[in-house]
C-alpha cells in the first residue's frame, strides 16, 4: 500500500485527511511541523507528501525544497494564501500541485490519484542523447556508468525537449506540457529549471546543449558523435 505523509499543524486537517485517505486504502503518516515530517521520511518510505505551507519550526516551502532535493516523490502544497506570488514560490521550490484552503477532500483525492498516475506512467521508449539515455519508464538518466535521478519537473522538461531535438518550444508550451494547463505561476519557472539542467549536465556538452532562443523559448540540440 502506498504511504502518504500529511504535514499540517492543524490537527483537524490531519484527522480529516487521515479518514479520507485510509478509506481509499492509503497508509497515512502525520506530522505537525516540517521537522517532524523530515524525521518520519527518514524512518519510512513515503510515496507522496501533502504539506501545509504555514507550519512552525520549518514551513511548508522549506520542507518542499528539502523533499525535492532528497526524494523523488510527488508533493502537494496546502495553503490559505491565494496570491499568485505565493503559488509561484511553491512551484519554484518543487511542488507538483497546489491546493488552496478551504478545499473539498474529494478534490484533493482526485489530485493525489492524478499525481500517482503521472509518476507511474510507463513510457516504454528511451530517448538517446549520444552517450546519455533518458529512460521515461523509470525516470532515470544514465551515461552507461552513472545514473542521474532528477526532480520530476526537471526530468519531464528535459525529456520533452530531448524527444524532439531541434524543435523550438516556447515557454508557454513547456508550461502546459510539463506543469499543466491550470498552472498559474510565472513562466520564469521554465528558466529556473533550464538553468538547473544546464548546471547538472555541464560536463555533457559534447552530447547535447539546451539552446535559448531569445524572447521565445528553448530547444535541445545534439552533437553528432
Amino acid at each position: 500500500m502506498k504511504k502518504i505523509l500529511v504535514a499540517d499543524d492543524d490537527v483537524n486537517i490531519r484527522t480529516l485527511l487521515r479518514h479520507v485517505l485510509t478509506r481509499e486504502g492509503y497508509v497515512v503518516l502525520e506530522a505537525a511541523d516540517g521537522r517532524e515530517a523530515m524525521g518520519l521520511m527518514k524512518g519510512s518510505t513515503v510515496d507522496l507528501a501533502v504539506v501545509d505551507v504555514m507550519m512552525p519550526n520549518m514551513d511548508g516551502l522549506e520542507l518542499c525544497q528539502h523533499i525535492r532535493e532528497t526524494y523523488d516523490i510527488p508533493v502537494i502544497l496546502l495553503t490559505a494564501r491565494q496570491q499568485l506570488s505565493d503559488k509561484e514560490q511553491g512551484y519554484l521550490r518543487g511542488t507538483d500541485d497546489y491546493v488552496t484552503k478551504p478545499f473539498e477532500p474529494e478534490e484533493l483525492l482526485f489530485r493525489i490519484k492524478a499525481l500517482f498516475r503521472r509518476y507511474s506512467v510507463a513510457a516504454s521508449d528511451k530517448i538517446r542523447l549520444n552517450s546519455l539515455v533518458i529512460d521515461r519508464k523509470n525516470y532515470e538518466i544514465s551515461d552507461g556508468s552513472d545514473v542521474f535521478l532528477l526532480p520530476v519537473k526537471e526530468f519531464e522538461l528535459l525529456a520533452q525537449l530531448a524527444q524532439y531535438p531541434g524543435r523550438l518550444f516556447s515557454r508557454s508550451e513547456l508550461i502546459e506540457l510539463v506543469w499543466g494547463a491550470d498552472y498559474e505561476g510565472d513562466e520564469r519557472t521554465v528558466d529556473v529549471h533550464i538553468k538547473r539542467l544546464r548546471d547538472r549536465f555541464s560536463e555533457y556538452k559534447n552530447d547535447f546543449t539546451i539552446r535559448t532562443v531569445r524572447g521565445i523559448g528553448y530547444k535541445v540540440e545534439t552533437v553528432n558523435p
